[in-house]
Formats: structure tokens, C-alpha cells, sequence
């Protein structure tokens, strides 16, 4: 296994950098996005309340499309998906990356055509796989050996299914080791160092009814550098020169996944997306030249690069409470909304927003209200001393992971999300209410 760093992109540092390119400040204590002032939409919809800049999202589909000209850009929906979501991601030219038969089926209902749909998973249920190819799914990738003989079981000896096969290049890269996903040691993919991912090449094609159509790797997520792409690169075409020597067979895509880092606070560091697209290319085009192989169609896989920075998460503040040298501020979402502080160890800078305030910044510590100590938005940042009961806090950096990864715990109901876009505000996903947790319980 290897394991690469590279320094990166830093952000800038002003405050409002990892803001939508919208965010504004009028006046002091008052952010608009998108034309909307955010104490508006905390006043029309409520707190907790996820808000989304649509034209952020749009431009960040559209910078895929310009720094990789000669990819496929496929958005990967579990980072945030909803009917609008799909449709904008559809507008802009993008496919979609699903990872199960409901984001496929809210995706296929919603007009997004199946042709261009990955479906990911490393444990694929019936019902994935049955929904994935009765809409006619574009790809579907093979995660595990086992998973042929079911697909080809499911295709029947007179149909047909396109796959791609997701193998493991050994490259340890990401921002937590819960979400490196290139190394060995883990549940995806399937080894290229001990021969797992050739035998099931092998394997599939045995299988008439599947055509194999290229490789897969995905390294991780919240990657920074460049380096780890590059090594991915020559290893996955080193594999393909080897299925082309020994089986004759020439594979036409490569998809390298996603992972893409952004920041999260100001001045943090972020993946140069234009210098990556440079250098995969070069990379790509000199290995495939070295070995005497086309160069495959690459793939592309962003899910929080674009979702991430275009979403903001609203909350009131419940309480403050001063424990020994502690200040914390608690607000009435938190771990329900937004799991990834506790997962990941998340870092976020809130602010204070609806209120100009004049007093000195101070340490403290934003936490959630749910029965659990580690429910805390934000560790160790400045708000003014003057924090209060009723005051509106905004997290930037808020539109990946957060409602996908939402809970119902202590049943307070899931946030709903509000686009904004040209100075209008409109509800795309409504909040979830006692009475739609209720129904679900049906015994006595």
C-alpha cells in the first residue's frame, strides 16, 4: 500500500469564503444568499431549516463540465438528492451516481434518463438490482464476486447489463480513516495486489449477458492532493494492460470516483480541481501511451464539491450556559441534522447572523440538543460575548451529508431544505413532522 501528501489549494481566509459566491453582507449582521436574507428564511420556514443556493450548484456542475471537457461527470447523489437536485443536475449535463434502488427510482420518477446512472453498492440488495435493471440502469458496478452470478442470474441468458468492476489500488488518501476507501483493510472494491479483482474479471467475462465496460476505484473522501489520483491512474491502467495482454480484452472507461476535498473554515485547504484535471489527464494519456492502450473514457464522481459549498444549515439558540472555563451555546438542531461532527470530527465556523453585534469575540463551544454528549456542531469557535437566547446561527458548508445523513433521533423531525436563487426563496423538501413519524408506528 502506499501513501501519498501533497500540500494543497488553501482557501482564502476572509469570513465569508467558504460561502456561496451569493453570500453577501449589506449590512453588518445581515447575510443574503442568493438574493435572500437569511433571518427571512429562518423567520418563513423555521430552525432548524437546511437553505441551498440552486445557481452555486448549477456553477459548480458547470466548472466540472469546463476543467474536464473530455469526461463523463456523474453526481453522486448520496451526498444530498431531491427532485430538484436531479433536476438541476440534469439540466446541467451531468449523469448520476446512485447507491440504491430508492435514489435510482427518485431520479428515474423525476425524468432523469437511466442511461445515464451509475449504481454503486458494495452490498447490492435484490431490490437494487431488480429496480436498477427493470429502469434500464446505464452501469452497474460490480463490488464483489458474488455479486456476478446474481446480476447474470437476474439479467437472464437473452438480456443484457453493462458493468464496470470497482477495484482496490492499495492508496490510503482521505480526510478521516472512516472514509478512505482505497486501501486494503476495508469493505469495498475488490483488490488489484492479491488477484480479487482479476478473478472476477475473469469471471464476468464468462457471463455473455454482462459487457464489462471498465474499471472503477474510489479513494476516499475530503481528498486535498492531487498525488493519490496520479498513482490510481498508473495502477489502474497498469491492471488494464494486463487484462489487454493476458484475455485481449481493451477496456473503453476508467472511472476514478469522487472524494473531491473542499473547505470547510476559511483558510482551510481544498483540491485544485483544474490542476487535478491537468494532471490525470497527462497522467492518463502517458500511461496508456507506455503501455499501447487507448486512452479510456474517464469518469468523474463529485458529490460534496458540488452539494457541500452550496448549502447553509440555520438554527436558533436555545440556551447558553457558562461551566467552569466553557461556554456553550445550544441550539435547538444538532446531531439529527448533522451526524458528521460526531462521525468525523468535523470542524465548521458558524456565524452569528439577523443581529449586528458590537461585542468582543469569545470562545465557545455550539452544541445540539439531543441526550447525547457528543452532539456538538461546532468546537472551539469565536462568536460575539453577547450570544443570546433567540439568536440565529448560519453553518456554511452545509449541503453534503447533512439531511442524507439525518436520523429521527428523540423524534424531532428531519429539517426541511429551502432553495434560494435571484432574491427568491422556495421549500424543495418539507420538515418532518410528529404526525409522519407517527404514522409509521402502527402497533399497540
Amino acid at each position: 500500500m502506499t501513501t501519498i501528501h501533497e500540500p494543497a489549494v488553501t482557501a482564502p481566509a476572509d469570513a465569508l469564503s467558504v460561502w456561496p459566491a451569493s453570500a453577501v453582507e449589506p449590512r453588518e449582521g445581515e447575510i443574503t444568499v442568493g438574493g435572500v436574507p437569511l433571518a427571512e428564511v429562518a423567520d418563513r420556514f423555521g430552525t432548524p431549516v437546511y437553505v441551498i443556493d440552486e445557481d452555486e450548484v448549477r456553477e459548480r456542475c458547470r466548472t466540472y463540465r469546463q476543467v474536464f471537457p473530455d469526461a463523463d461527470i456523474l453526481y453522486a447523489a448520496k451526498a444530498f438528492l431531491c427532485r430538484a437536485m436531479v433536476h438541476w443536475v440534469d439540466e446541467e449535463g451531468l449523469g448520476l451516481d446512485v447507491c440504491s434502488a430508492g435514489e435510482l427510482e427518485l431520479a428515474v420518477t423525476t425524468g432523469f434518463p437511466p442511461e445515464k446512472i451509475v449504481l454503486h453498492g458494495n452490498a447490492k440488495s435484490p431490490r437494487d438490482l431488480d429496480t436498477a435493471l427493470r429502469l434500464g440502469v446505464g452501469r452497474i458496478v460490480i463490488d464483489s464476486p458474488s455479486e456476478i452470478a446474481r446480476l447474470a442470474a437476474a439479467v437472464g441468458p437473452d438480456g443484457h447489463q453493462k458493468v464496470m468492476v470497482r477495484v482496490v489500488p492499495g492508496i490510503s488518501a482521505g480526510g478521516h480513516e472512516k472514509i478512505r476507501t482505497g486501501t486494503e483493510d476495508q469493505k469495498f472494491g475488490l483488490s488489484i495486489s492479491d488477484g480479487y479483482a482479476q478473478y472476477a474479471i475473469a469471471r464476468i467475462m464468462d457471463q455473455p449477458q454482462l459487457e464489462l465496460t471498465g474499471l472503477h476505484c474510489h479513494l476516499g473522501s475530503q481528498i486535498t492532493s492531487i498525488k493519490p489520483y496520479i498513482a490510481a491512474v498508473r495502477r489502474i491502467v497498469g491492471l488494464m494492460a494486463r487484462l489487454k495482454e493476458q484475455h485481449g480484452l481493451v477496456l473503453p472507461e476508467l472511472d476514478l470516483g469522487g472524494g473531491h476535498g473542499i473547505a470547510y473554515r476559511p483558510g482551510e485547504l481544498a483540491l485544485d480541481l483544474t490542476s487535478l484535471a491537468r494532471k490525470v489527464r497527462a497522467e492518463l494519456v502517458e500511461a496508456c501511451a507506455a503501455a499501447g492502450l487507448a486512452v479510456p473514457r474517464l469518469i468523474i464522481e463529485p458529490g460534496r464539491a458540488i452539494a457541500g459549498p452550496a448549502g447553509i444549515a440555520l438554527y436558533h439558540v436555545l440556551a447558553v450556559k457558562r461551566t467552569g472555563t466553557h461556554t456553550y451555546v445550544a441550539v435547538d438542531g444538532g446531531m439529527s441534522d448533522n451526524p458528521r461532527p460526531a462521525l468525523y470530527g468535523v470542524r465548521y465556523a458558524p456565524r452569528l447572523v439577523g443581529r449586528h453585534s458590537t461585542a468582543a469575540p469569545a470562545p465557545v463551544t455550539v452544541v445540539g440538543r439531543h441526550c447525547e454528549a457528543g452532539d456538538i456542531v461546532a468546537a472551539d469557535v469565536e462568536l460575539p460575548e453577547d450570544i443570546r437566547p433567540g439568536d440565529l446561527l448560519a453553518v456554511p458548508v452545509a449541503g453534503a451529508y447533512h439531511l442524507s445523513m439525518a436520523s429521527g433521533y428523540n423524534m424531532v423531525g428531519r429539517p426541511p431544505v429551502v432553495a434560494v436563487d435571484d432574491g427568491r426563496a422556495r421549500l424543495l423538501i418539507r420538515r418532518e413532522s410528529l404526525e409522519d413519524i407517527s404514522s409509521r408506528d402502527v402497533g399497540l
